[in-house]
């Protein structure tokens, strides 16, 4: 199987997923094999539901959008054009091990679609928290590209025999990783935050955009933007009016259980708040913020937070602001990355075609 196989697998596979909108779920007579897999993946997507209960359908099928729209032809082809090597990987070469989070709906996917497309074995260990929708979607590639099979294993069990690791996880599991994988090739994510900086410039638009990178997925994923840098004398007022579109986010119960709970911890000792009955922002030197919460810091001068921010790189997944500097991400695109964006800022499929 060469790389034009390979890829014409993916864009078959973002085809079946167009018919999962947020707009509606809408089967489309052309997709191949929708009468085995159309019907099974609206169950998986109840079941995601079900099982988790941050998988909201809206969350679910905004991930899905994402991905409909990056496994097209013209982009999986941009992509993967500046590794010339990957064209000669026609058959499987490793067997990789990817190691997967569960905080957000698909949140392994790009692992998945890396080690496929670089030409090596998948073998993934889910976590727990999202479990339902990859392997079926795995299923679909095998049927539409054959050869697929026997290269995709997904497993609760001990890892079988590998040659390389992709692990995902906390601070404190990374030194799990470390320990158990670091003789073998891997790379191995800790914990990442994404902070925006705002100038008091921003304009209403800006700031609703600033609203989807905090709140979506609610929060949990690691290029939600979990703090702010504002001047001295910063007026939140904007802020809180653009945000104000999200205000039902608070009868979610989980999220409100979050919030009452950090509410109740923060009032007993003593932490000054400010909060518009579903956001909380605290002053904090963190990077990460409970759910409900936002941390916000001041600064004085821009060179001395480019310096600051430049200090803690190993600590921030993305920048969100607006000419502040080159690898800063627009206000309202953190959840929506390129095939480029690569978690913690590693080429995985430079990793891949190395090993």
């Amino acid at each position: 199987m060469d790389v034009s196989q390979r890829i014409n697998a993916f864009v078959q596979l973002g085809h079946f997923l167009s018919q999962y909108k947020s707009t509606g779920i809408s089967k489309k007579e052309e997709i191949p094999y929708n009468d085995l897999f159309f019907d099974g993946f609206k169950n998986q997507i109840k079941l995601a539901q079900e099982h988790n209960g941050w998988f909201t359908q809206e969350n679910i099928l905004f991930s899905i959008a994402g991905w409909t729209a990056l496994l097209t032809r013209d982009t999986l082809q941009k992509w993967i054009q500046v590794y010339p090597e990957i064209n000669t990987a026609s058959s499987p070469q490793k067997k990789i091990a990817v190691i997967m989070a569960g905080n957000i709906p698909l949140v392994g996917f790009h692992d998945f679609l890396s080690v496929l497309i670089s030409g090596h074995s998948f073998i993934g260990k889910q976590s727990s928290n999202d479990r339902d929708l990859l392997p079926f979607l795995a299923k679909y590639l095998e049927y539409v590209e054959p050869s697929f099979k026997g290269r995709i294993l997904f497993t609760d069990d001990q890892l079988p025999e590998h040659d390389a690791v992709i692990a995902t996880g906390s601070d404190n599991t990374a030194r799990y990783f470390e320990y158990y994988f670091g003789k073998k090739p891997h790379i191995i994510r800790k914990n990442r935050n994404s902070v925006a900086v705002l100038t008091g410039n921003e304009t209403d638009q800006q700031l609703i955009g600033l609203a989807e990178d905090i709140f979506r997925y609610y929060g949990l994923g690691c290029r939600n933007v979990s703090k702010l840098y504002v001047p001295k004398d910063y007026n939140f007022d904007a802020f809180f009016n653009a945000i104000y579109s999200w205000k039902d986010i608070i009868n979610q119960a989980k999220y409100a259980n979050n919030y009452d709970y950090n509410k109740a911890v923060y009032l007993m000792s003593l932490f000054d708040l400010l909060e518009n009955g579903f956001l909380m922002l605290k002053e904090d030197e963190n990077f990460g913020s409970p759910i409900a919460t936002l941390f916000y810091e001041t600064y004085d001068s821009m060179n001395a937070l480019q310096s600051q921010l430049d200090i803690n790189t190993d600590k921030i997944q993305c920048i969100v602001s607006n000419g502040f500097r080159e690898s800063e991400i627009a206000f309202g695109q953190t959840q929506r990355p390129s095939l480029e964006d690569y978690a913690d800022g590693v080429d995985t499929i430079e990793f891949l075609l190395k090993i």
